[in-house]
Formats: C-alpha cells, structure tokens, sequence
C-alpha cells in the first residue's frame, strides 16, 4: 500500500508536486482577481484545472492511463493546499493580483514544460512531439484558467510567452542530445523559460507583427 505524501517523495516528485501546487495558486489568484471571494469552490475547480488541465491533456494525447493525478492523491492535497496558500495570502503578500498571478504562472511553466517533456520521452515519443506535447503540458491549464474567468489567455497576449516554452524545450532536447547531466539540463532549461518570460514582462519584449494590421 503506498505512503502519502512527505515521506515518500523523491526530488523529482516532489518538484512535480511544487510544480501543480504553483500553478493551483495561479488558477485561485486569477479566480480572486474576479472577486469571487464568496465561492469556495468555483475558486477551487479553477485552481485544480489550472494545475492539471495540460497534464491531463498530454496524458490523453498519450494514452497514459490512469491520469497522474487520478492515481496519485497527493496531487490532489497539493492542489488544495496552493488553493488554501492563494486564499490565505490574497491581503497579506500578494498585493495586487495582477502581478503574483504573472509570477506564479511564469514559475509554473518553466517546470512543467520540461517536465511534460520528460514524461514524453520517457513513454519513447518522438522528440518534436515531446517538444509539442511538453509546451501543451504547460500552457493548456492556463488556457482553461484564463477562459473560465472570461479573460484572454496569456498565450495570446503579445509579450513572449509560448515561445519561452519551445526554447526552453529545444534547449531540453539539445541537452539530452549532448549527454549533459539530466539534473543540469532540466535546471537549465526550466530557467531559461522561467527568465525568458519575466524578461518578456519586464522589458515588453515582442515577436515581430505579422502584417501592418
């Protein structure tokens, strides 16, 4: 029978785990962002979306049965408690909503990129759809998020976003090609997503218009 939770949590796991918790947070920030404040649960649905929706997606793609977190619980106690982190810290760190909701969201996609890359490869998938499939693992939760509470997504807005993501998974893939230490190559390329993006908010930064419109 297995354990739950702390006491049987790798390092790999437990980042994964860190990983859903974070994008929870961002999916119950942009739910208070909409002054839901009195619905519990709406908060929580848009939280627990946010932190599976691309997993559950690429899982499908893959036919990777059963889902991570429908075999896994502990997904599910990370989930919530990034939902209780996000409610309990709206007035005390947070501060305007806008702003968390971006860092939270750009942490969330550097990990999960890569790691939905990896599970890709792992289930011998070929590298341009691992690419693919790693890229949808990270944004698709968002994409759920951003719709449920009637804003555009963050993957169209014009700062540099899902192309943080291809990078970081080419530079993944360019690692494991060159036999780079697989801790070191996921270090590297989650933080080139994760410095890409907050560059890209920071600085404005833009790819070029297609079209004079």
């Amino acid at each position: 029978m297995k354990k739950c939770f702390l006491w049987r949590m790798s390092n790999w796991y437990l980042l994964d785990l860190i990983g859903t918790a974070i994008f929870a947070i961002s999916g119950a920030l942009s739910a208070l962002g909409k002054r839901m404040y009195h619905d519990l649960f709406g908060i929580s649905f848009i939280g627990f979306l946010t932190a599976v929706g691309g997993g559950t997606t690429r899982d499908i793609i893959m036919g990777a049965h059963p889902i991570f977190w429908i075999r896994d619980p502990n997904y599910i106690i990370v989930i919530m408690l990034g939902v209780g982190i996000a409610i309990a810290g709206r007035r005390w760190w947070f501060g305007q909503l806008r702003r968390p909701l971006l860092f939270f969201d750009t942490l969330g996609i550097g990990i999960y990129t890569i790691f939905g890359l990896q599970k890709a490869l792992s289930l011998n998938v070929n590298n341009w759809a691992a690419v693919l499939l790693g890229v949808m693992s990270a944004l698709f939760g968002g994409v759920l998020r951003d719709t449920l509470v009637n804003d555009i997504p963050l993957i169209f807005e014009k700062h540099v976003y899902a192309t943080a993501c291809l990078v970081g998974a080419l530079l993944y893939v360019l690692g494991k090609e060159l036999a780079i230490d697989p801790n070191l190559n996921f270090l590297i390329s989650a933080a080139s997503i994760t410095l890409i993006r907050l560059f890209a908010i920071r600085y404005g930064w833009t790819l070029p218009r297609i079209g004079n419109q």
